[in-house]
């Protein structure tokens, strides 16, 4: 006697197959989050360089509105050249200070101070590698700066 084996269709995915599934999507996700971090301390570093952008065109404009000025301006006196409100980007660490050592002795310069604001170490460095494409910005350990007058 010929005993008729049914042939059943297999219905689902094995343990095995769902494991493997999951395993590549985790080193796929992990993988975008170490890139996302890292375009995020992109984009602070970038948003720093932009401040203090700002802050030397504002300098600019208050210097040729008050050429007899000799001390760097405080934040607040170059609000009105600003777009935007001085106060958050006093706080967030950037001051206007007089340059006395050096080639830039008597000049102004705007700086960001880390120590203040507290940013990763991470921006700092990113900081640094986007040096050579801005000739007028200086690293030097927590301080970023750039020479307005």
């Amino acid at each position: 006697m010929q005993t008729v084996r049914k042939l059943r269709k297999r219905s689902g995915f094995t343990l095995v197959e769902l494991l493997i599934v999951i395993i590549i999507i985790g080193i796929l996700a992990g993988a975008m989050l170490l890139v996302a971090g890292s375009g995020t301390d992109s984009a602070e570093a970038t948003k720093i360089v932009s401040d203090l952008r700002a802050m030397k065109a504002a300098a600019l404009l208050y210097y040729a509105d008050n050429i007899s000025a000799q001390q760097a301006p405080e934040v607040a006196s170059i609000s009105p050249y600003m777009d935007r409100s001085a106060q958050s980007l006093e706080d967030g660490g950037y001051s206007v200070v007089d340059a006395t050592t050096g080639m830039y002795n008597g000049k102004w310069n705007v700086q960001f101070d880390n120590t203040k604001a507290k940013k990763p170490q991470s921006v700092m460095d990113k900081l640094e590698d986007m040096k050579s494409n801005n000739p007028s910005l200086t690293v030097s350990g927590d301080l970023a700066t750039m020479v307005a007058r």
